[in-house]
């Protein structure tokens, strides 16, 4: 709430706009009443907003991550229905301090301790935590001070989930800023360096793959692999340690080139079929200037051996190029220009060397 009405102000000294979004993660029965009542509050002040509800999370497992994807999901979204590029998010000091308790016990590394950053970019958004270094007393206070009510959710306080059990253990106004920006500062360090030494020793090309023709840290590594297999994180220390080699590694497989090292996905690992306007293999965005009712894009694979010749790229990876197919017949494959007109881009979730990590 307190950040709605400061995102409110700021905006209009500066003839902008904003759209407030609630999640109702439909976890407790109070949850639509209480959406409702933000959402009257905040007509009160000026604010447009919308409630995103969640109908399929159920309780279970991980529901904590699980709720965490499907909330960030329905954000992203919203933010694209509404032509919206910033995403503000209300994370505070006291939300920090437990995650860097929760990654501490956990044994993250020190770019896990860094914990949530101010400012990280998307595909599509750009995420802006902009009170990460305010607690919640401040936050609580500010709109005493303005006579406004906000919701307390009932869920923070259920001992029943790490976090809940954590706020409670962490003594009020515990500020632990100076650790996580120590760590931030060290990850995003790190981050430059990885950067720097693929820009000098890699090339990652729109097939999917990449060429290494020089020595890279563990760290750029486990970034190259992490992006060419489209996976959510890098592979463990131990993993890339003894790289490069032969071998295949959470995805990808390195392999001995002529001058240097080819970096691709592995053919086996890769998703199964879909249709042209969906994300292919969770890396290749694909479609058609008209698309037609049948169609599947999937892996070329043994349809590679008809353009061994006619093109530069190795087996390996002509095997694993998106391919248009109805039923058994080839009809395109982007990459190499054969077949009808369609683009297949190389789009992975992360990539192998974004914005530099921004500490609070």
């Amino acid at each position: 709430m307190a950040l709605a009405v400061m995102a409110r102000d700021w905006a209009a000294a500066r003839g902008g706009s904003l759209l407030a979004l609630t999640v109702d993660h439909g976890l407790r029965p109070e949850s639509a009443d209480e959406a409702r009542t933000v959402a009257l509050r905040l007509r009160a002040l000026g604010i447009p907003h919308r409630i995103l509800t969640l109908s399929d999370l159920l309780k279970g497992p991980a529901l904590a991550e699980r709720a965490r994807i499907a909330r960030y999901q329905a954000l992203t979204r919203a933010c694209a229905e509404d032509s919206r590029l910033h995403l503000l998010l209300g994370h505070h000091a006291a939300d920090q301090a437990e995650t860097l308790a929760m990654r501490a016990l956990r044994n993250s590394r020190d770019d896990g301790l860094a914990c949530m950053a101010a400012l990280a970019e998307t595909p599509t958004l750009r995420l802006l935590r902009p009170l990460l270094t305010v607690h919640p007393a401040e936050l609580r206070n500010y709109l005493r001070e303005k006579g406004i009510a906000w919701v307390e959710d009932p869920s923070n306080a259920d001992r029943r989930t790490l976090r809940a059990r954590l706020r409670q253990a962490l003594p009020p106004g515990t500020d632990l800023t100076p650790a996580t920006r120590t760590a931030g500062e060290a990850r995003a360090r790190a981050q430059k360096t990885i950067a720097e030494a693929l820009a000098q020793n890699a090339a990652i090309r729109p097939e999917g793959f990449a060429l290494v023709t020089g020595p890279l840290p563990e760290a750029a590594w486990g970034a190259l692999v992490r992006t060419i297999a489209a996976a959510a994180y890098s592979p463990g220390p131990d993993a890339i340690a003894t790289l490069p080699r032969e071998t295949t590694l959470a995805g990808a497989r390195i392999a001995k080139a002529r001058n240097g090292w080819l970096v691709m996905r592995e053919e086996a690992a890769i998703r199964p079929d879909t249709h042209p306007s969906a994300l292919w293999d969770n890396r290749f965005r694909c479609s058609l200037p008209a698309p037609q009712p049948g169609l599947l894009i999937g892996r070329l694979g043994d349809d590679a051996s008809a353009f061994r010749k006619s093109s530069p790229l190795p087996s390996a990876v002509l095997r694993t190029l998106p391919a248009l197919r109805s039923g058994t017949t080839l009809l395109a494959v982007p990459h190499l220009r054969h077949g009808p007109p369609m683009t297949a881009l190389f789009t992975p979730p992360r990539p192998a060397a974004g914005a530099l990590f921004q500490p609070a």
